[in-house]
């Protein structure tokens, strides 16, 4: 089977040692997490982890239903970027002398919708938010003009095109569930 990049977005509450519980999974399959972000969702006490992974469809289903049977693990889902918003940032710390020695590199920058965050006579800070080929395009680009001292990417960051947050419906069953058994 062709293997994709999928992003996994998983819901939890916020319990130590839930995120070793989940990458478990993922070694167990010896499958590499491309990029992982976590950080509160939009309900209150609940975590959403953004994780990003090479894969076919049959194993990403199969790591998804391991990862929902985690006792902490309130809902997880797949998806592919057709069905999300994503987005990552790049830093990138360059050389000010290269900067200001070779046109090119701030035309550069410009072009990418870079934006420079310190400049001072050593070294410049650049920031660009985008999509991973923006990111890595600035990276190749920087780096080929021999300017780059350091560089770091966050992981993706990704809302579903829904309208609400993928874990909602399953709330609100759940929480319907419970009067009813009162």
């Amino acid at each position: 089977m062709e293997k994709k990049l999928y992003t996994l977005l998983v819901y939890s509450e916020n319990i130590a040692g839930i995120l070793n519980q989940i990458t478990a999974v993922f070694t167990r399959r010896q499958i590499n997490i491309e990029s992982l972000n976590v950080s509160a969702s939009s309900i209150p006490d609940v975590h959403k982890y953004t994780i990003t992974a090479w894969s076919d469809e049959d194993q990403i289903k199969k790591v998804t239903k391991q990862i929902e049977k985690k006792i902490d693990v309130v809902k997880a889902d797949f998806y592919t970027d057709e069905e999300l918003f994503i987005h990552e940032v790049g830093l990138y710390k360059i050389s000010t002398p290269v900067l200001l020695e070779n046109p090119e590199v701030s035309r550069t920058i410009r072009k990418s919708g870079g934006r420079m965050m310190e400049v001072n006579p050593t070294y410049s800070t650049v920031l660009l938010a985008g999509l991973t080929p923006d990111i890595t395009g600035l990276y190749d680009s920087l780096n080929s003009f021999g300017c780059l001292l350091q560089y770091t990417r966050s992981g993706r960051i990704a809302v579903t095109r829904s309208f609400e947050e993928p874990i909602t419906d399953f709330l609100q069953k759940q929480e319907e569930s419970e009067t009813s058994h009162l």
